[in-house]
């Protein structure tokens, strides 16, 4: 302890037997070495208080996952699985789970994980990503992948992006959901508060579901739940409108019908005006000729885009109406993995793509999305409808993809949104967030306040033993 105490003092203090022990402790600014010197002897207690204030890095290639929960939040603007991975280390690892998916996409994974470095991200996401699929199905293989990522950048010190080769933007820009409202005055209101926020980016829905109790609008839709389409047991329907894909309902509209959605639109425009770019979604099911007519009446309003016209794996469709609109199309919310977007490129099928990073395969791979579309001159919006936690990952890939136009925020409306985490206050500011510099994902669950959302008959991050076992074998090749 001597040799300790000379090679703090100073070169012209005396260090021997007549230095004043009480003095150098009244100098002396080490937090608990006061406490420490009273267990003289004995060594490695003395350090550990002398010690105890002084950060700690990781170490790495020691770290080891030793658990994995989840809680389920609710209202956020949707159901969201929380996913919590603890390690050896004391470090813990946030992540999502797609919303309106099951938290058991990712606890299955669980006995696949633990006891393995979370630093080895890549690895894990190849050894998980079997267990994923398109839409909600790779909720839980991207919601792990984020927690894996957060890990890393705590362990290393340093922020998701740096992890994926750096950032081209310290701001992300953000696109925000135009609210609704009774009627159009209404919705002049609501407009006036998103740019009073600052966004400078909107979307809006408009579709057949507004018109099928009007008259003359839409051919053949009376024997579906257009105006209700998550009902399958309404009297007199045919089917399932929500569950059948677009070319398969052969519903049309008509003159009157498209001439009522461009009045709709006309106004919405005049509403937001043209400096702002409005992009447009939910338009219903319906077949490719009905889509070409829908996306030329909106030629004149210079829409951002029309999103989801039909679904994501009807590559000819789509080059079918991209090559017969001038208002870029765009697809791939729910495609899981960079294989099917490469389709779409390739084929040149889509003028944007439109990942949601809880479903497209998590961080790196959403990049891998981005980077193939960018050397194609193919830009990349990205789908976000979650908490705060999965909003950070996408703000780090955003920030690590050049070709990146601007992330989708469904949750502006949700009261305390942004108290669900701590670390980075405001997340939007102006229709932004700023590319947080704190290690991993930037943020940490605020527990206090996520409760809040807990989902009922839900708890919290409760044990997870279940899945520890590992009961299937799992290569898919011979």
């Amino acid at each position: 302890m001597k040799n300790f105490l000379s090679r703090l003092s100073p070169a012209n203090t005396p260090t021997g037997p007549a230095s004043n022990r009480r003095e150098f402790m009244q100098k002396a600014s080490l937090g608990g070495l006061a406490l420490g010197m009273m267990l003289d002897g004995r060594t490695e207690q003395e350090l550990e208080f002398i010690t105890q204030k002084v950060p700690r890095d990781s170490k790495p290639s020691e770290l080891k996952i030793t658990d994995m929960r989840v809680a389920i939040l609710s209202g956020v603007p949707f159901t969201s699985p929380i996913i919590r991975i603890d390690t050896n280390q004391g470090l813990v690892g946030w992540g999502e789970v797609r919303d309106g998916a099951s938290a058991n996409y990712a606890l299955m994974l669980k006995s696949r994980l633990l006891g393995k470095n979370p630093c080895n991200v890549e690895q894990l996401f190849k050894l998980i990503k079997p267990f994923g699929n398109h839409g909600r199905a790779a909720g839980g293989v991207c919601g792990v992948e984020m927690a894996l990522w957060d890990l890393a950048g705590k362990a290393y010190n340093v922020p998701a992006y740096q992890l994926l080769g750096g950032k081209y933007r310290d701001f992300v820009r953000l696109y925000a959901d135009t609210p609704e409202g009774k009627n159009y005055d209404e919705f002049a209101q609501n407009m006036s508060k998103r740019r009073d926020a600052g966004y400078s980016f909107l979307k809006m829905d408009f579709g057949i579901g507004m018109i099928a109790d009007q008259k003359d609008m839409l051919v053949g839709a009376k024997q579906w739940s257009v105006k209700q389409p998550y009902n399958a047991n309404e009297p007199g329907k045919i089917g399932n409108y929500a569950m059948t894909r677009h070319p398969f309902t052969r519903i049309q509209i008509t003159k009157k019908g498209l001439d009522r959605l461009v009045e709709h639109v006309g106004r919405v425009r005049e509403i937001v005006g043209y400096e702002t770019p409005l992009a447009a979604d939910h338009f219903g099911h319906f077949d490719v000729n009905t889509a070409i007519q829908v996306g030329k009446a909106m030629e004149p309003f210079r829409l951002a885009w029309l999103e989801d016209l039909v679904p994501w794996f009807y590559t000819d469709q789509w080059k079918q109406i991209s090559d017969a609109i001038e208002t870029p199309t765009l697809t791939g919310e729910d495609i899981y993995l960079k294989e099917e977007f490469i389709k779409l490129i390739d084929a040149r099928a889509v003028d944007m793509i439109h990942p949601d990073l809880a479903s497209s395969g998590g961080l790196l791979e959403t990049k891998k999305i981005g980077d193939y579309a960018e050397e194609a001159g193919i830009p990349m919006a990205m789908h976000f409808a979650g908490s705060p936690i999965s909003m950070m990952a996408n703000v780090h890939c955003a920030a690590a993809t050049e070709n990146f136009v601007a992330l989708e925020h469904h949750g502006v409306d949700v009261a305390g949104w942004e108290d669900i985490v701590t670390g980075l206050k405001p997340i939007a500011d102006k229709g932004y967030v700023r590319v947080p510099e704190a290690p991993g994902l930037g943020v940490n669950l605020n527990e206090e306040v996520a409760k809040r959302y807990l989902k009922k008959d839900n708890t919290w991050f409760a044990p997870t033993d279940v899945w520890n076992t590992r009961d299937s074998w799992d290569r898919e090749w011979s």
